[in-house]
């Protein structure tokens, strides 16, 4: 068996000195590429680009690694090429092993610097003042709707939206000693809590259900109290020292969160992309319908439409609106001028690639 081995890891080895010769050229022409953004002021994270690579190298890839995982790659070469310009730093709802830092790597990669906030008016604040580069922030569940904290602050903030993402959310059930004698209190953030709802109802409903600021914040605490049991990702588990339960306990076993990426940046054209909105119209029979139609006669197409009361008293609501292309495409912009027109209330909060 050695000597078959033998010549196919000679080969690998061949290869991977190739890789790691071409891998150190393309760091070069980043850096180049640094060198030209810095006496610009450019920005040194441009989604818009990485997404072109991104989607490139997923239609050009020939087989047999995945398209997912050439792109998984590509996104870590990318960031660590990016962390020699300089190292991004990004907020997020923390503390370490949330959801939230797990879609801060899957956007920008490994080579970040991560700053976990306690709540997500921190993770704006962060983004607002310059602390942090961008901020990743939950804007919708799939079983549970919009994080409405969220809307509010996107109606609020200066920042716009560069970037989304969608990822699985797989709860598990966690404690230090991998049982549940002894435990007084489930500990979760109110979402998650929700989302495992009928599981929870099923199995444990007489003991405490206790909602905090994240699931990583429940995995801290249950780490340090052996009468607490956390819901939490596995990663937030490991972190914290804490022994699997139940696995996979969310009631949808297709659970997703989307995740917005807020910061300064105007995000450019990227061929692919999606815009979103902020309206309010007139308290009038056929308001909403007269503000929609110049999407429809532009032929936009509208991917989310969410409610949102606006906290007046007068019953009157903002919608959230999602549309297909960017603020700068011809017929998007010629919608949108029409739309700005007729609201009450306009807003574009951002103009971003759509989710790979």
């Amino acid at each position: 068996m050695d000597n078959k081995l033998k010549p196919l890891r000679e080969q690998i080895d061949a290869l991977d000195k190739q890789i790691l010769d071409l891998l150190n050229r393309r760091a070069r022409v980043a850096q180049d590429v640094g060198h030209l953004k810095a006496e610009i002021n450019a920005p040194v994270f441009r989604p818009e680009r990485e997404a072109q690579v991104l989607r490139n190298v997923a239609e050009r890839n020939p087989g047999p690694l995945d398209g997912t995982d050439v792109q998984t790659i590509f996104r870590e070469i990318m960031s660590a090429c990016r962390a020699l310009e300089k190292r991004v730093t990004v907020a997020y709802l923390g503390p370490a092993g949330t959801f939230s830092e797990q879609a801060v790597y899957q956007q920008f990669g490994h080579a970040v610097e991560g700053m976990p906030c306690a709540s997500i008016d921190e993770v704006f604040r962060a983004a607002e003042a310059g602390t942090a580069d961008f901020g990743v922030v939950p804007v919708e569940n799939s079983s549970e709707g919009a994080i409405n904290r969220t809307l509010d602050l996107l109606l609020q903030t200066t920042l716009a939206i560069s970037g989304e993402l969608s990822i699985p959310v797989h709860h598990s059930l966690m404690s230090k000693a991998g049982s549940m004698d002894g435990i007084t209190r489930i500990c979760a953030h109110s979402q998650a809590l929700a989302q495992c709802q009928v599981w929870l109802n099923q199995h444990y409903p007489n003991i405490e259900r206790q909602a905090v600021a994240s699931n990583g914040e429940a995995a801290r605490i249950a780490g340090e109290d052996s009468t607490a049991a956390a819901i939490a990702g596995e990663i937030a588990g490991q972190k914290y020292n804490l022994q699997v339960v139940n696995a996979h306990i969310q009631d949808d076993p297709h659970n997703r969160t989307r995740f917005a990426v807020v910061g300064r940046l105007q995000t450019a054209p990227s061929g692919k992309d999606q815009t979103s909105l902020v309206l309010s119209v007139p308290n009038k029979a056929g308001a909403v319908y007269n503000l929609l139609a110049p999407l429809a006669r532009h032929g936009v197409s509208m991917t989310r439409f969410e409610s949102r009361p606006a906290r007046m008293g007068t019953w009157e609501y903002y919608f959230y609106v999602d549309v297909e292309g960017h603020a700068q495409d011809d017929k998007v912009a010629k919608a949108l001028a029409e739309l700005k027109e007729n609201a009450a209330f306009f807003k574009i909060l951002g103009s971003y690639p759509f989710s790979l």
